[in-house]
């Protein structure tokens, strides 16, 4: 069941917030490197000879890497701040990307370890840009709604993104579209840390546990939800490659990619322009098993223009998942892994997208394509399987009162406590 949204004038009402603007948009150009690395190495690879598999291996790697970096990298942040750690590793991350371009991948070692690199130093700005959010914008509907907005932008670099990199491909080379991509993340990186709120910022003071974020039962559920849409996302990246492929068009990729990152801005537009009744936890599980059952109709393969269109269906509700993911997390994450938390998210989707571009290469070359695409749809339906079974324990929030560092405040709790009753059993507090 939904409302209309409250106040204001939604995404503008958050976006009129100083320094908000400005963050999402550094933060959105920041990611890029992250959002096109599989898709960009897949590419280059291909374009040096290399095969599915191989190019699969690499975005695999590159993946893993990234997926052991942002958990270490949020809790730095935590306990160090956002400039101190963001800027650095984002030109270590494009200094890996560089090397990658210009030493080929032959031989593999090489090439495999500036994969590595480039991922393991991949700086968190996804879980500091929510962060931020609460001593940016103060109130729980405005955070709220920035959630939405935020996968609506990220949405959009899924449809920009695989146009760019396709775009610097057929202008100039594979090889050029890394170093590109790379050099703007770490200019967004800059624009990010250099603001305001980025330097001002401080974790709430966490208990010490060398688990941290993942002493949380409901968080452990979560991801491992999310680690399948991962694989079904990571999957798609590999099978899209080889639909292309199969009509002798290397921009029919860009097409389908960018159809599916449409299809989620649409969808995340109509979710964050309403406030939803009801549990998150509840609604999550509706959201899933939609996204899901949208990607079914990809293993049929169709011509272009109906697969297109497909792609675009199927992309529908993977922004919604993730705003309301947002929401899971901050309602059975600990106090004071602001950071951490939410990168852990990132991290369960670096695992899966490896396991998923792993899974669909050899799926390809063994099966054809419509094998690869099975492979997500066998994503989607894992991932509605855990939260199914896992119900009890996400019924259940961490605690009922956290705060987003040094930005809480008693009008932002007083906020919380008359929105409780919007959405029952929500913990009060921001802090990603």
């Amino acid at each position: 069941m939904a409302t209309e949204a409250g106040r204001g004038s939604g995404y503008l009402d958050v976006l009129r917030a100083p320094h908000a603007a400005r963050l999402l948009a550094g933060t959105l150009v920041g990611r890029l490197p992250n959002g096109t690395g599989p898709v960009a190495i897949v590419l280059f690879a291909r374009s040096e000879g290399g095969s599915y598999s191989l190019a699969g291996g690499l975005a695999a790697a590159y993946g893993l890497a990234n997926a052991v970096g942002q958990p270490l990298l949020g809790r730095l942040v935590d306990l160090k701040g956002q400039p101190r750690v963001q800027l650095p590793a984002a030109v270590v991350s494009a200094l890996g990307m560089v090397l990658l371009a210009v030493v080929g991948i032959a031989p593999l070692p090489p090439a495999y370890a500036a994969v590595v690199v480039a991922g393991l130093f991949t700086p968190p700005l996804e879980g500091g840009l929510r962060a931020l959010w609460p001593s940016v914008l103060g109130s729980e509907d405005r955070v709220h709604r920035a959630y939405a907005l935020d996968a609506v932008a990220q949405e959009v670099m899924f449809t920009v993104g695989p146009l760019l990199v396709t775009l610097l491909v057929a202008l100039q080379s594979p090889a050029a579209a890394l170093v590109v991509v790379n050099v703007l993340g770490v200019l967004g990186a800059l624009s990010v840390v250099v603001s305001k709120p980025s330097r001002d910022w401080r974790s709430a003071p966490r208990e010490a546990h060398w688990l941290g974020a993942l002493r949380s039962p409901g968080l452990l559920a979560l991801l491992g939800s999310f680690l399948f849409v991962g694989i079904a996302l990571g999957s798609i990246t590999v099978a899209g490659v080889a639909y292309a492929d199969d009509h002798g068009d290397s921009s029919v990729y860009g097409w389908l990619m960018a159809a599916l990152g449409l299809g989620a801005l649409i969808g995340g537009v109509f979710y964050g322009a309403r406030q939803w009744a009801g549990a998150p936890e509840r609604r999550l599980r509706v959201i899933v098993a939609l996204l899901a059952l949208g990607y079914l109709p990809l293993i049929l393969t169709p011509g272009v223009v109906a697969m297109t269109v497909l792609s675009g269906v199927a992309g529908v509700f993977l922004a919604p998942a993730l705003a309301c993911g947002f929401i899971v997390v901050d309602r059975h994450a600990p106090r004071g892994t602001v950071t951490e938390a939410f990168s852990w998210l990132v991290t369960t989707f670096g695992v899966g997208a490896a396991l998923g571009t792993a899974v669909a290469g050899p799926a390809v070359e063994l099966s054809g394509t419509s094998a690869s695409f099975a492979v997500a749809a066998a994503g989607g339906f894992a991932a509605l399987l855990v939260l199914l079974a896992t119900t009890r324990v996400l019924a259940v929030p961490g605690r009922s009162v956290r705060h987003a560092g040094h930005a809480d405040n008693s009008a932002y709790s007083s906020e919380n406590d008359r929105n409780a009753a919007v959405e029952p059993g929500f913990s009060s507090g921001h802090r990603a």
